[in-house]
C-alpha cells in the first residue's frame, strides 16, 4: 500500500474526476518509487559485499589524514625525507681487518681502552666483565657476574666501569684497571646499553628512550626519543658515543642507527648485512651486537654475541 493512501471505505463514493486524477498520480509515482526501492537494494547490497574493502580504505585515508596533521614529519624509510628535509644517510662498509672473537661470549656490551677492548657478557651464569686483547681474542682479565644477574652494557668513565644488569635495576661499579667491584647504583626499567657522553651515562632499555644519569647520584637528567622522522626506532640495545653522535645496535637488525642526543632524531644508518658469513653461527640469539671506538685512531670496531670474528670496518656512503 502505497504511503498517504487509504482504500475507501464501503459505501463512500468518490467523485469520478477526483478518481481518475488519483489513478494518474498513483500511475506516476509508482514507477519512480519502484526505481527508488531497486537502487536502495542495490546499494545496500553492494555495500554488504565490500565492507572489508570500504573499511580499509577508510582506514588508510584516516591514517594519511592524521600523519598529515602531524606537524608535517614522515617516517624515515629509504628515500624519505627528515623533518628538516634532508635524506636520511645510509652507509655500507669496508672491512680494514679482521680479528679473532670468543664464540662463547655473548657480547652485551664493548669498549676500546688503551689498545685492549673491554668487554661485557651476558646469560644468567655465564655473565662477566673482561678485558681482551684485540688481535689475538685472548681474555686478558675476567671477573664473573653473580647469579642471578645477566650482565649488559658496559661504560668507562673517569676511571670507573660501569655494568648493566638486565632486569635488576641493578648496575655495578668496577675500578677500570683492577676490576675490584667498588660500588652500584640502581635505574628505572631494564638495562641494556650504556655509554657516556663524558658528563652524563646513557642508558637504553630495549625501548625508542635513552636516558641521561648523573654519575654522582644516578638521577635522571633529561630522557630522549629516539625517531626516524615520526617512527620510533625501538628495542635500542648496546650503544656507543662517537664524535658527538650515538651508536646503536638494534636487536636482531643487522643495522646501526646513528642518533643526535640533543633530540632523538635519527641522523643515519649503517648497513652491516653479510658482515659475517652465514654458517659461522647456528645460534638464533648470536646476532650483531657490540660497537667499540678507538677515538686516538678513528677506528670503528663492530662483533656480535657469540661470533668468532671481531671487524674493523670503515663506512662507506651509499
Amino acid at each position: 500500500m502505497l504511503l498517504g493512501y487509504r482504500e475507501r471505505p464501503p459505501g463512500v463514493k468518490l467523485d469520478a474526476p477526483i478518481f481518475l486524477l488519483l489513478r494518474m498520480m498513483i500511475s506516476m509515482i509508482s514507477p519512480f518509487l519502484t526505481t527508488v526501492i531497486t537502487l536502495t537494494r542495490d546499494l545496500f547490497s553492494s555495500l554488504q559485499k565490500n565492507a572489508t574493502r570500504i573499511a580499509v580504505v577508510f582506514m588508510l585515508v584516516f591514517s594519511l589524514t592524521s600523519s598529515a596533521c602531524q606537524s608535517g614529519t614522515v617516517a624515515n624509510l629509504a628515500g624519505k625525507k627528515t623533518p628538516g628535509n634532508q635524506l636520511v644517510p645510509i652507509y655500507g662498509y669496508e672491512v680494514v681487518h679482521v680479528w679473532p672473537h670468543d664464540p662463547g661470549a655473548f657480547t652485551q656490551g664493548l669498549v676500546f681502552q688503551d689498545g685492549k677492548l673491554l668487554e661485557s657478557t651476558g646469560q644468567v651464569g655465564r655473565s662477566s666483565l673482561r678485558r681482551v686483547e684485540l688481535e689475538t681474542g685472548k681474555v686478558l682479565q675476567k671477573v664473573d657476574v653473580p647469579e642471578p644477574y645477566f650482565a649488559e652494557g658496559i661504560t668507562l668513565l673517569r676511571g670507573k666501569i660501569y655494568q648493566l644488569t638486565w632486569q635488576q635495576q641493578l648496575g655495578f661499579i668496577y675500578d677500570a684497571w683492577t676490576f675490584e667491584k667498588i660500588g652500584k647504583f640502581n635505574y628505572q626499567g631494564e638495562g641494556w646499553g650504556l655509554t657516556n657522553d663524558g658528563q652524563s651515562l646513557l642508558l637504553s632499555d630495549g625501548t625508542n628512550r635513552i636516558q641521561f644519569l648523573d654519575p654522582d647520584n644516578f638521577q635522571v637528567r633529561k630522557t630522549i626519543a629516539v625517531l626516524d622522522g615520526s617512527m620510533p626506532v625501538i628495542e635500542i640495545n648496546e650503544l656507543e658515543y662517537i664524535q658527538g653522535e650515538i651508536y646503536a645496535n638494534i636487536w636482531h637488525d643487522d643495522r646501526i642507527v646513528r642518533i643526535d642526543p640533543q633530540t632523538g632524531r635519527v641522523v643515519g644508518w649503517i648497513d652491516l648485512k653479510g658482515l659475517l658469513a652465514r654458517g659461522e653461527v647456528h645460534d638464533e640469539e648470536a646476532v650483531l651486537n657490540g660497537i667499540a671506538y678507538d677515538d686516538t685512531n678513528g677506528r670503528l670496531f663492530v662483533t656480535g654475541k657469540l661470533w668468532p670474528k671481531l671487524f674493523e670496518v670503515r663506512l662507506t656512503k651509499k
